[in-house]
């Protein structure tokens, strides 16, 4: 969106239009209520951002089908000055043409809609306002102006589009009732520009009958151009023929054409037209306003973040006049309803006043931060933590509860413009992007910022107009029905053009994937990426075809039982790792992961959570790999826990039936937890993404800042020292993970110092305990190892003979524990008994003692003299 400048934040109201409660449409559901479709349709507009055009910024939805639109406002209009009649024709033709190449014409064309800036520069203002109420059906009032309309306009008269059967219904105006009340508008210009001249000049002579002779004389004159343009039989003629009129010859050179402005992800240079002026100073001006170089939309944003409130301000103005209900009762109901006696209410009717916005509010609360904090460095050196020399209180607030940040005016100030400046120079600083996303991202920018976290680069809109999206499918069936049932409480989603956008971008994710198919919970993963970029579709397109191959990769297989069956054992193995108690209790009554996990990995807990939470889920979500989702699932179960664990299997299916209100944030600091207690290698999958052949920065989200790490333990290099595929029996078999040797070296770091890493307390992190033979340790094992022989433990077949749990494990509990034998079923029945009696992290080394032989990190002990 263009900057604020000089010009206001403006609002104006108006009802759509009610319907019936008792209709249903052709599939049975209620009727979508209208104020719901002009929301729909309105976020279109907030995308032109011509010259000639005032921004439309907003739309909020009340009650009693109540609506207030925000744009940009300007208190001078066309009817407070006169100007030159082929600068005003230029101008308007210039803002009406634009429209016309986007299928929109003004049909409000008049005095008070077409305002002026500072710079006397024309924008015209409510020219959405017949598109958005499809032609004016959705509302009871016409749209247009009667001493401006054109006369077919007039004649048709006004319908309604909640009866689809009237087949008299007008045709929609076209660009020629535009041309119309422009000519109109500039008659009325003419005509009185000279009627008040020559009032002027005769207002000493008294001469009357000369004045009126004259008056008509110089009209007739003033309307040849506006008979050839206006009053032709024929069809015609559009902006675009009128401006390449030859009256136009003089002033056209003095415009500049327009461009539109190039996306973020576009096959175009953005900084090809980049010009500095020739004095760098210029740019650095003393007491600038700061506020009014941001964009317009991020103004507004602000604007209520400050405790701006639209109905508040029109309420205020004497816009919206509420009255008690009791005042709004009939006088007289009938047996069938109908009432009698009771006038209509005056404050439901249009009122075309636009209330222009304070911004002392804002201004007054951001008043003490520095310019500096409207051009933050990007150094990689600096601190992503926002800072402000005339605002100390910012590097506290990053301490805070999200929700709170997110409602702190200087806060999200600074992370909005820090986030657009490194949006600007992405890809070039997609490192700095990932590192800031670690701290927060602003709901403004989350949209552009997921983008960026999914890699999302190049003409995606060539890409997405490049599919077939209209020709009938298979599928096309099974989405109709999805559609009305997927986030529906949303108004955004909920409206047609919602319904349309998601219809779309769902069939091109099918036809462009045609070694997949559909499956229902598509849906549900597409919703939060259409919500974030509703005015772009191939954006929505191209992240969710970017985040469906790293988090679900074949899952939407034709049969995917396979992967879904060993995604489920290996979040079974993470429960146990974590929480073995939990495991133990959740087996024992038969409440496998099959029974409630499925929707939650097969749409990335969309089907489960509202919008405004997985927002949240995902922000955190998007900077981890595709293990991460594991530790979510458990972190759910945590809080869940103390119900789980004083439940029975009937009594946990009605749980998750209707699950209990999970609080997000701290599920998300828990997963980071969990995350980081995980060893890379115990989420191993099989039929997990095949290895990429570049690393990625910083790919778990959550390591050291400015160090760089592969995005997945499946793209690292395979090595003798890997982890080797299982069967899904064997997968099945066994409660605990497996780690490889690669990982058990690491996080022993022995190829280092020696010694193991240490937790905050300064205990090695990890323990490795062998449970080969006495004779087998001393010939060789790995340093500060624990010797626990199995045949100590366990007979001959297996059975238990003495607690391994017992004696000197205690001293190790907390810590991830890993389990190294020489025959994997020895270590598997050893790590299964440990967590059976409640020892959390246990693992398995995968290949046993002999994966390590080969590395010659094995120490013999020193004899003894």
């Amino acid at each position: 969106m263009r900057p604020l400048r000089d010009a206001q934040l403006g609002a104006f109201t108006f009802f759509a239009s009610a319907l019936p409660h008792d209709v249903c449409g052709s599939n049975g559901l209620p009727l979508t209520p209208n104020s719901i479709k002009i929301l729909g349709r309105f976020q279109i507009l907030k995308t032109f951002t011509h010259p000639r055009l005032c921004q439309y910024v907003d739309i909020s939805r009340g009650k009693h089908e109540r609506l207030v639109v925000v744009a940009e406002h300007y208190e001078s209009s066309l009817s407070d000055f006169q100007r030159q009649g082929k600068t005003v024709a230029y101008e308007v033709l210039e803002g009406l043409e634009f429209m016309n190449k986007h299928g929109m014409v003004h049909r409000a064309l008049a005095p008070n809609n077409v305002l002026m800036d500072h710079k006397g520069n024309l924008k015209l203002a409510k020219f959405g306002l017949y598109y958005m109420t499809d032609r004016g059906g959705d509302v009871d009032f016409p749209i247009g102006y009667p001493s401006y309309l054109a006369p077919e306009v007039i004649a048709q008269g006004s319908f309604h589009a909640s009866d689809p059967s009237n087949e008299e219904a007008p045709l929609p105006s076209g660009p020629k009732s535009d041309i119309w009340s422009l000519g109109v508008l500039l008659f009325e210009m003419c005509a009185v520009r000279i009627f008040f001249f020559w009032l002027r000049i005769f207002d000493c002579l008294h001469n009357c009958l000369l004045l009126v002779y004259l008056y008509f004389n110089v009209l007739c004159h003033s309307l040849l151009w506006f008979k050839q343009c206006v009053l032709s039989v024929v069809p015609g003629p559009t902006p675009a023929e009128l401006l390449g009129d030859e009256v136009f010859n003089e002033i056209s050179c003095l415009y500049m054409p327009f461009q539109k402005p190039l996306s973020l992800f576009s096959s175009s240079l953005r900084c090809a037209h980049l010009e500095l002026p020739e004095d760098i100073s210029d740019l650095c001006k003393e007491e600038e306003d700061y506020l009014s170089e941001r964009a317009i939309d991020e103004v507004y944003y602000l604007w209520c973040l400050a405790g701006g409130d639209l109905e508040k301000e029109l309420t205020n103005q004497g816009i919206i006049q509420s009255k008690p209900p009791l005042c709004t009762l009939p006088k007289f109901l009938l047996e069938d309803g109908e009432s009698f006696g009771q006038g209509r209410d005056r404050s439901f009717l249009l009122d075309d006043t636009t209330v222009t916005l304070s911004l002392c509010q804002l201004r007054n609360r951001l008043k003490d931060v520095g310019g500096e904090a409207y051009y933050p460095l990007l150094e990689e050196e600096q601190s992503s933590l926002p800072q402000s020399a005339s605002s100390q209180d910012l590097s506290t607030t990053v301490t805070l509860p999200l929700i709170i940040r997110e409602r702190d005016t200087e806060y999200q100030l600074t992370r909005i413009v820090l986030f657009h400046r490194l949006l600007q120079a992405y890809p070039y600083k997609r490192d700095l992007v990932w590192k800031d996303a670690r701290v927060d991202i602003p709901p403004l920018v989350r949209g552009m910022a997921w983008a960026a976290l999914l890699g999302i680069e190049g003409d995606i809109q060539a890409k997405y107009e490049g599919i077939d999206k209209d020709t009938p499918i298979p599928t096309d069936r099974q989405i109709e029905v999805d559609i009305p049932r997927c986030h529906q409480y949303d108004e955004l989603l909920s409206s047609p053009q919602g319904h349309v956008k998601f219809r779309r971008v769902l069939k091109a994710w099918v036809v462009s994937h045609p070694d997949l198919v559909y499956w229902q919970g598509l849906d549900s993963l597409c919703a939060p990426f259409l919500y974030l970029n509703f005015n772009n579709e191939a954006l929505a397109y191209a992240c969710m075809s970017a985040f469906i191959p790293k988090y679900l990769y074949n899952f939407f297989l034709k049969d995917n039982s396979h992967v879904i069956q060993e995604y489920l054992t290996v979040f079974s193995q993470m429960i146990a790792f974590h929480d073995p108690e939990l495991s133990n209790h959740l087996n024992q009554i038969g409440f496998i992961p099959d029974l409630y996990a499925i929707p939650w990995f097969l749409t990335m807990f969309t089907h489960v959570f509202p919008l405004h939470k997985i927002f949240h889920l995902w922000d955190t979500l998007l900077l981890g790999n595709s293990s991460f989702p594991f530790c979510i699932g458990v972190a759910i179960l945590q809080q869940l826990r103390d119900r789980l664990l004083a439940n029975g299997f009937n009594e946990c299916i009605l749980l998750f039936s209707d699950l209990p209100e999970i609080d997000i944030e701290r599920c998300v600091h828990e997963s980071i937890k969990l995350f980081s207690w995980t060893p890379k290698s115990a989420t191993y999958r099989q039929h997990a993404q095949p290895p990429k052949t570049t690393a990625v920065t910083d790919g778990n989200g959550f390591g050291r800042p400015g160090t760089y790490y592969f995005s997945d333990y499946q793209d690292m290099p395979r090595t003798d020292l890997s982890r080797e595929p299982l069967a899904l029996s064997e997968l099945k078999a066994e409660l605990s993970p497996r780690i490889s040797a690669e990982d058990l070296i690491d996080l022993c770091e022995l190829s280092l110092a020696g010694g193991g890493k240490r937790t905050r307390a300064g205990r090695p992190k990890i323990v490795a305990v062998d449970v080969r033979s006495a004779e087998d340790f001393n010939r060789g094992h790995l340093s500060g190892s624990v010797n626990l022989p199995y045949s100590s433990a366990f007979g001959p077949d297996g059975e238990l003979v003495q607690c391994p749990g017992t004696g000197v494990l205690h001293s190790f509990r907390g810590r991830v524990i890993v389990v190294i034998s020489h025959a994997m079923k020895s270590g598997t029945t050893f790590a299964s008994h440990l967590v059976k009696v409640n020892f959390p992290r246990v693992c398995m080394l995968d290949g046993g003692i002999i994966k390590m032989r080969s590395t010659g990190l094995l120490t013999v002990p020193s004899p003894q003299i």
